[in-house]
């Protein structure tokens, strides 16, 4: 079955951003038009999450329950600007980002969260931090670093999650719905991205979380959280300079071969265009760290279905048609609401034929044994302005030996278009124009 062998899965499920850039300086970037970086698994070798001792699905199993656990605290409803709870789990990110902070700099495998604003690392003093392998950062020693105070738009940008301390310094606070929590210092130091290959790209008076008391769940491997999200204090917008608010990325089945990476650009090299190119425009919702879009209808086949809202009463897109669904990378399956869930699975269902079996890990609804590819329907997404033609590897996924899953299921007030439905285009968001675009591509081929 085309795009189902178990090494496809093994490697494109749950892509972590270790980022290692083209070496440019911040002013060779600007000049010659942007940077690229290299995207690897989680669960491949290359990585430090990679547990030897697991099968196959036992890693499907975990990226599926994560996506699971995401949707729960992703909620739209439990984000507010006088609420310190933030709307993602702490380790439940598909992405790692490798960067470093300060001057020199001090490397950290941070969490890198679409669905999250803020960039943050433990620091010494430690009142309180989780255990990690790489060192914890000690802003004495950064010729760079500097605390921000209390009168600051970077303070105020926090938020409910913002506070002053005694001595006028700003302090965040953030706790996570799964227990883990962190809280800091507000402070600006210099960026660095790809400071183990080639020439970094160095940004100057980025903000951050200078984490002091830090834990929960929190893994060894990780050091922080760097927020890729809409707000104005994530990553994203802070090199907003550098890169006019363009990046974009293409997510690897990387096959038999784990050294062909998938690609995230960044500045004009993020630009996507070209024959094949849709785009949709990003809408305007709170909070502003998440990417909405919005989707009118899927197709199954030739039989279009109109979206509908959501069942729950109270939900917070519930009678919104605009922005109903986030587009998220480090959610791998894609979550839809109950009642339409429910009439796209009995047409795709219709379109297999054949008996479905029993899914024995009770993740998903619609299974079929030794499925063929042949038999699978295209199933398009009809956003605003960009129909968004699915190949199978996009909608099924190989669960067990010889069992294939319909990889999107109904959730109760929340849709988020996942990562594997987003694998094999190139994904471009461009903040200036607010419009999100998909091409069609051979993400092997991308350079």
């Amino acid at each position: 079955m085309e795009g189902f062998s178990l090494k496809f899965l093994f490697y494109t499920l749950a892509v972590i951003f270790f980022i290692h850039f083209s070496g440019l300086s911040h002013t060779e970037a600007s000049n010659k038009g942007g940077f690229s970086a290299d995207l690897i698994s989680r669960d491949s070798p290359l990585s430090p999450f990679y547990n030897p001792s697991e099968t196959q699905f036992d890693r499907l199993q975990k990226a599926f329950h994560r996506s699971i656990s995401r949707a729960d605290h992703f909620r739209a409803n439990g984000v507010s600007t006088n609420s310190i709870q933030s709307p993602v789990i702490s380790n439940n990110g598909e992405y790692l980002m490798n960067i470093s902070l300060g001057t020199p700099p001090v490397s950290m495998h941070g969490i890198a969260d679409t669905g999250s604003d803020l960039l943050w690392r433990q620091c010494k003093p430690c009142d309180s931090c989780y255990e990690q392998i790489e060192p914890i950062f000690d802003p004495a020693k950064s010729k760079t670093y500097q605390i921000l105070s209390c009168e600051g738009k970077s303070c105020s940008n926090l938020g409910g999650q913002g506070g002053c301390s005694d001595d006028n310094t700003c302090i965040y606070s953030y706790s996570y719905g799964d227990g883990s929590h962190t809280s800091g210092d507000l402070a600006v130091d210099t960026l660095t991205i790809g400071s183990t290959t080639g020439r970094p790209v160095s940004v100057p008076k980025v903000v951050f979380g200078c984490g002091h008391n830090n834990g929960g769940t929190f893994e060894l491997h990780g050091s922080g959280l760097v927020g890729l999200g809409g707000g104005p204090l994530s990553m994203i917008s802070q090199l907003r300079p550098l890169i006019g608010g363009r990046f974009s990325y293409c997510l690897v089945p990387l096959g038999n071969d784990p050294s062909v990476s998938s690609k995230m650009h960044f500045g004009s090299r993020g630009i996507v265009s070209g024959p094949g190119a849709v785009s949709t425009p990003l809408a305007s919702r709170q909070p502003d760290t998440f990417y909405y879009l919005t989707l009118e209808s899927m197709s199954v086949g030739s039989k279009k279905l109109a979206y509908k809202g959501f069942s729950k009463v109270g939900s917070p897109l519930a009678d919104a048609d605009e922005g109903n669904i986030i587009i998220d990378s480090g959610t791998t399956l894609t979550l839809l609401p109950q009642d339409f869930y429910g009439t796209l699975e009995s047409n795709v269902a219709s379109a297999i034929g054949g008996k479905p079996v029993r899914d024995p890990n009770n993740v998903f609804s619609l299974c079929y044994s030794n499925l063929s590819g042949s038999r699978i329907p295209t199933i398009t997404a009809h956003f605003v302005g960009a129909d968004v033609e699915l190949k199978p590897l996009n909608t099924f996924v190989q669960v067990q030996e010889g069992l294939f899953c319909f990889a999107m299921i109904p959730v109760s007030d929340l849709a988020i278009f996942g990562n594997l439905a987003q694998m094999n285009f190139l994904v471009g968001y461009d903040l200036k124009s607010r419009t999100v675009s998909f091409k069609p591509t051979d993400c092997t081929k991308i350079d």
